[in-house]
């Protein structure tokens, strides 16, 4: 098996193998494996453009049943800075994010028993007639858990929140979609099985999602690739998936061990993500820390869009991950990657261009 063999022939149109995948994961080129990663996304967008968005994260309960090992967001109900939101604070981030350019607002929260699926309408229902924002919310395993708490089906759960303003589901909880990882990590979660026939019924009810992955924990490279395989599977039955989000775990106050993942191996990843998802357009650059070097690198390893200028996603929480990059600090590493910075809605549509 030859490298650039592989490359040539992948970016000749011909479908990236799993083996190929686990190859060049082990014996691939670094900078050989970036180069074709961007020229697969050349091929793709045409304009030189590097896209992001202005949105805010609110986390509407930290009640959760789940308690993910990698978690340090969750609380008991019991516990004394546990809480649900109401809506005078939520109407407040709401506003705050509109003064900062915002244009969709994130939704999530944890496993809450208390929440039936009247409070999601309730609150999405008023956020779209107040503000008119795209409401981009709802991860598979919170579905679930509200369709299990509200005793309705997949089905009916998401045509009700469609109805009150759900317009995407954000790619969480999948972690990796592999169940002998999701044991070990996030026991309580929604096996692997239910995470993708959440998303495949969003996308036969013409809601459109992101897909998403963490890596770095316990996971093998045959887990990381079961996961791609997963995604790309689903792809070609539905095409609802607008775009692919991959990040690694950072270790830190909570119980799950983990090294997590050099910024080489992320890069190596996300380039071969790109080759191998050749049904999917869109791929983040998505590094969780505070470190605006490497959000510039993944550029050169096929990224073609930077996710958000706002991070404030508790349900993330470790060292680093708060912060928030200004706007031309954005524009500034995007345009010494060489390209062309231009905000872009919830659908990649392009709202304006930085010249």
């Amino acid at each position: 098996m030859d490298s650039k063999s592989i490359l040539n022939e992948v970016l000749a149109g011909r479908r990236m193998t799993d083996g190929e995948f686990a190859f060049l994961s082990e014996h691939g080129d670094l900078d050989a494996i970036g180069e074709a990663a961007c020229t697969a996304r050349d091929k793709i967008f045409q304009d030189d453009l590097i896209t992001f968005i202005i949105d805010r994260r609110i986390n509407y309960t930290n009640i959760c049943a789940c308690k993910c090992k990698f978690c340090t967001f969750y609380r008991d109900k019991t516990d004394r800075d546990a809480y649900v939101i109401d809506k005078a604070t939520l109407f407040g981030k709401v506003m705050e994010a509109m003064e900062m350019g915002a244009i969709q607002l994130i939704l999530q929260g944890g496993l809450n028993e208390d929440l039936t699926i009247e409070f999601f309408e309730d609150m999405f229902k008023e956020i779209k007639s107040r503000y008119g924002l795209t409401i981009h919310a709802l991860t598979p395993p919170e579905v679930v858990f509200i369709a299990q708490n509200s005793g309705l089906s997949i089905t009916d759960t998401l045509l009700r929140l469609k109805k009150a303003g759900l317009d995407s589901l954000p790619g969480g909880g999948a972690d990796i979609l592999h169940d002998q990882v999701r044991q070990q990590i996030s026991p309580n979660k929604i096996n692997t099985a239910t995470w993708l026939e959440v998303m495949r019924t969003a996308h036969r009810l013409g809601i459109k999602s992101t897909a998403t992955m963490m890596m770095g924990t316990v996971e093998s490279l045959e887990h990381r690739l079961a996961h791609l395989r997963e995604i790309r599977n689903l792809q070609d039955e539905t095409r609802g998936f607008r775009a692919f989000v991959v990040w690694t775990y950072q270790p830190g106050n909570n119980g799950l061990p983990g090294a997590g993942l050099s910024s080489a191996d992320y890069l190596r990843f996300l380039a071969l993500s790109r080759l191998y998802l050749d049904n999917i357009d869109h791929i983040h650059g998505s590094w969780f820390r505070s470190d605006e070097r490497m959000r510039q690198e993944t550029i050169a390893f096929g990224a073609d869009d930077l996710g958000s200028l706002v991070v404030d996603d508790n349900m993330v929480s470790f060292p680093g991950a708060d912060y928030m990059i200004k706007l031309e600090s954005m524009l500034d590493l995007i345009r010494k990657a060489g390209r062309t910075p231009a905000l872009r809605d919830t659908a990649y549509e392009v709202l304006q261009v930085f010249d």
